[in-house]
């Protein structure tokens, strides 16, 4: 493995050879992160610095230096960097002044929001892969990394900032992981099971705290005269039943018929109703060059099927974050499975009450 850091411009700075330890978080919908450690030396303290970029030689992401940490005590001497991957730099614009989508390509929405936004450095839109998910929602003065992320969990895409230090130019890619599951005959398949001795340190999660079934959504309006739509299984009765309430008094009706502003109110329930779903999430750690050998037999957003047979446990689940962890010259992989519970995203605007 080979870190190697550039300044912001994407110019070689210089490499870091004497890392003890070194956490590359890859996410398939949000903005991944890192975390480097290594001893204080003259050279370290030169390089590492914030705004800096960190690559991993071969990686698809580079991540950007946000905080730097220096400690010393009788035990350690240490620099501690951390930071996001390249994708962050979107939390630094806003959708402005609104952004409209009526029935439109997701894929479509997430160039143009960039593409919109006050430019970014260095970034460029990749090709576009012809993905046919659609959506109807409006924002104001949102932050884009945020819906960035909404809507490509809403699509199951994927993306990423991909750096190309030798033209000095970032590309936005929008992508979708492959099915590699058992119960599909177009792909390769991939088991993370106990017969195939490819699991270790396992955990699963679920939990229905969170979930809701169905939606009210609040539009404009102000009493009586509110628009309001319903949106989930409103046919569910008992307790079955998770109700919630959706303001959704941004979204504004101006260009939309009737019929149209609904519908995207109706889309402001559903995606909050996503948010608001059945969690279950399966974290393990294996081995990057056992039976399947991570980045050839499998990679980020792969659909991969789970077999904890002690546990009555089988699933097909996304790939959705995985740590890449290098330590004492070895290196070993963390995957997460599934849909593990949000920190909490409202799809509402919070200046709107």
């Amino acid at each position: 493995m080979e870190i190697r850091i550039y300044d912001a411009e994407m110019n070689f700075k210089g490499l870091i050879e004497n890392q003890t330890s070194f956490l590359w978080n890859r996410k398939y919908d949000a903005a991944g992160s890192f975390e480097l450690y290594c001893p204080v030396t003259q050279n370290n303290l030169a390089l590492l610095q914030i705004g800096r970029l960190v690559w991993k030689k071969g990686a698809k992401e580079a991540g950007v230096i946000e905080s730097f940490t220096l400690e010393q005590n009788d035990y350690k001497n240490q620099i501690t960097v951390k930071g996001r991957f390249l994708e962050s730099y979107m939390s630094r614009r806003l959708i402005r002044p609104r952004y409209n989508a009526s029935n439109k390509l997701v894929e479509s929405v997430m160039r143009e929001l960039l593409e919109n936004a006050v430019a970014i450095p260095l970034v460029q839109l990749g090709a576009e892969q012809g993905f046919t998910e659609r959506v109807t929602f409006q924002a104001t003065y949102k932050n884009l990394l945020e819906y960035q992320t909404k809507l490509a969990r809403y699509a199951g895409f994927g993306f990423r900032f991909f750096p190309d230090f030798s033209e000095k130019t970032i590309t936005f890619e929008i992508y979708k992981g492959v099915d590699r599951s058992v119960h599909q005959m177009d792909n390769s398949r991939v088991v993370f099971s106990q017969s195939y001795n490819n699991l270790s340190m396992v955990s699963y999660n679920e939990s229905d705290q969170l979930q809701k079934t169905v939606a009210y959504v609040g539009g404009e309006g102000e009493g009586d005269a509110r628009t309001f739509v319903v949106t989930g299984d409103d046919t569910l009765v008992g307790l079955e039943r998770r109700e919630m309430y959706v303001n959704a008094s941004d979204v504004r009706s101006d260009g939309l018929t009737t019929a149209q502003y609904q519908e995207a109110l109706r889309q402001r329930g559903n995606h909050s109703l996503e948010e608001n779903a059945l969690f279950n999430s399966f974290e393990c750690t294996t081995e990057a060059a056992g039976n399947f050998i991570y980045q050839k037999h499998y990679d980020l957003g792969d659909i991969i099927t789970v077999q904890k047979n002690n546990w009555n446990l089988e699933a097909d689940l996304r790939l959705t974050e995985i740590t890449e962890i290098y330590e004492t010259g070895a290196m070993k992989v963390s995957p997460v499975l599934g849909n593990p519970i949000p920190e909490t995203i409202d799809w509402s605007d919070t200046n709107n009450g």
